[in-house]
């Protein structure tokens, strides 16, 4: 009984720790592959009154200061040492900025990408997401999100006039169609040249930003301080920005940990219960082996060496069911992502298995070792 106690409390804490680490797998990866892991932007703006006169008081009544388009001074130097960090995969200069899309009576508001497309394809693997065409932006050419498409009633071929509030005006032909899955970036993105994109938006030579994918994701936060430290330049990580949901895989992270680790204080104290049992039973055997000459480590070890065995073998069987619940959640559960079992687990597992095993065991193996021989043969 107390194995399958054991099988059914490993399989439980295999299972829920590969199903929820599955799961963050999946949201991350759907978050970063439509964001960069940092985002490099030009300081804000700050309003910067006159000292007042001294000995003269000054009423100030002072608005935030509004924030407009500009481009990153220095920016290929900064792009250069930035692809020298050691912790930096890739770097993706971009011009972004508002604008207007129109076919026919039809306009849209949309946000203008002017991106180098091999640098670009490094950040976000755009490619992976063509629907139709593929991800061609030279001059002239254009590549939307299939939501914007069909509002514009726009296929491959079609002609799009793009106007930006600068005064920028330009005709481009549709050469691909993506769909990154999240609805306000499928209905909004249209990519462009990075120089065709400069011109439109008036900042000649110039970017907007600049993008990084870091080796580190949860670190990306701490290099973002560096790159800051750098560059003089705002720099906010994929961390900052999803601050929300960095909160809520992290809650779900702790309740995995706290589901686990009751489960295993709940094996611990049903294998502690039965040994328990075992050396009230076997109190007068005991106390034999102890009269015939067997010492207090050696009792000690028979009931340490039991614990372990039940955590061992209970931790064997658990691994199994626990990989058939995997392998019936990716066959026939909804779907929707894959949860893949981690061959790390499996050890890790067995391993606090038996130790949760030899532990339970240690109070009432310490107390078979105590017991007098004399006592022990005499105990009804």
């Amino acid at each position: 009984m107390i194995l399958v106690g054991v099988t059914v409390g490993v399989a439980v804490i295999v299972f829920v720790t590969t199903l929820i680490n599955g799961l963050q797998a999946n949201v991350i990866d759907r978050t970063l592959g439509t964001q960069s892991h940092i985002r490099v932007e030009p300081e804000e703006e700050v309003n910067r009154p006159a000292p007042a006169p001294e000995g003269a008081r000054s009423l100030l009544l002072e608005d935030k200061r509004p924030q407009r388009l500009r481009s990153i001074n220095n920016w290929l130097q900064f792009r250069d040492a930035l692809d020298t960090l050691p912790e930096v995969l890739a770097v993706s200069p971009v011009v972004s900025g508002p604008a207007y899309v129109r076919r026919g009576d039809v306009r849209k508001a949309i946000s203008l990408m002017g991106v180098d497309p091999p640098r670009y394809e490094r950040i976000i693997r755009i490619g992976e997401h063509m629907v139709a065409g593929r991800f061609s932006v030279s001059a002239g050419d254009a590549v939307v999100g299939r939501l914007l498409a069909d509002e514009l009633g726009a296929t491959l071929g079609s002609k799009l006039r793009l106007d930006t509030p600068e005064g920028g005006s330009a005709v481009v032909t549709i050469k691909g169609i993506f769909q990154l899955g999240v609805r306000e970036l499928d209905l909004r993105y249209v990519y462009i040249d990075m120089k065709q994109a400069q011109a439109l938006l008036n900042i000649p030579g110039g970017v907007t930003l600049i993008d990084l994918t870091v080796s580190d994701l949860f670190s990306a936060d701490v290099a973002a301080r560096r790159i800051a430290r750098l560059t003089g330049l705002k720099a906010e990580s994929w961390i900052e920005t999803n601050a929300q949901l960095v909160n809520a895989l992290t809650s779900q992270r702790i309740a995995t940990s706290m589901v686990s680790f009751f489960v295993a204080v709940s094996v611990a104290f049903g294998i502690a219960s039965v040994l328990a049992v075992s050396v009230t039973q076997r109190t007068r055997e005991i106390g034999i082996l102890r009269a015939m000459g067997t010492r207090r480590g050696q009792v000690l070890r028979i009931f340490l060496l039991q614990g372990g065995v039940l955590g061992l073998a209970g931790s064997a069987g658990g691994i199994m069911v626990g990989s058939f619940l995997v392998w019936g959640f990716n066959t026939f559960g909804p779907r929707l992502f894959y949860i893949p079992l981690s061959t790390a687990l499996i050890p890790l597992t067995m391993f606090a298995a038996t130790a949760t095993g030899v532990l339970a065991a240690a109070a009432p193996a310490w107390r078979a070792s105590r017991l007098h021989p004399v006592e022990a043969i005499r105990y009804v």
